[in-house]
């Protein structure tokens, strides 16, 4: 995340882009489960959200670390 875009990456690739606050982004979310969330995704800082779809998940050795300002414009 950088200001308000966001990319997800997975092994790689990107997965999907977005930017944050955006007429669009506000729409998805009052079509999608997090719609009760006042404010959803809209805060620069906060909790992160671990999710499942429905099915049983489980997470373990979670790391999150804040990529340094050089490693995060590569």
């Amino acid at each position: 995340m950088k200001g308000r875009h966001v990319e997800h990456w997975l092994n790689g690739f990107k997965t999907v882009e977005y930017e944050r606050g955006t007429q669009m982004w506000r729409a998805l979310v009052s079509h999608s489960k997090y719609t009760v969330w006042p404010s959803f995704g809209e805060r620069q800082r906060g909790h992160i959200l671990l999710q499942d779809h429905g099915n049983v998940v489980a997470f373990r050795t979670i790391k999150i670390r804040e990529l340094a300002p050089a490693a995060a414009a590569k």
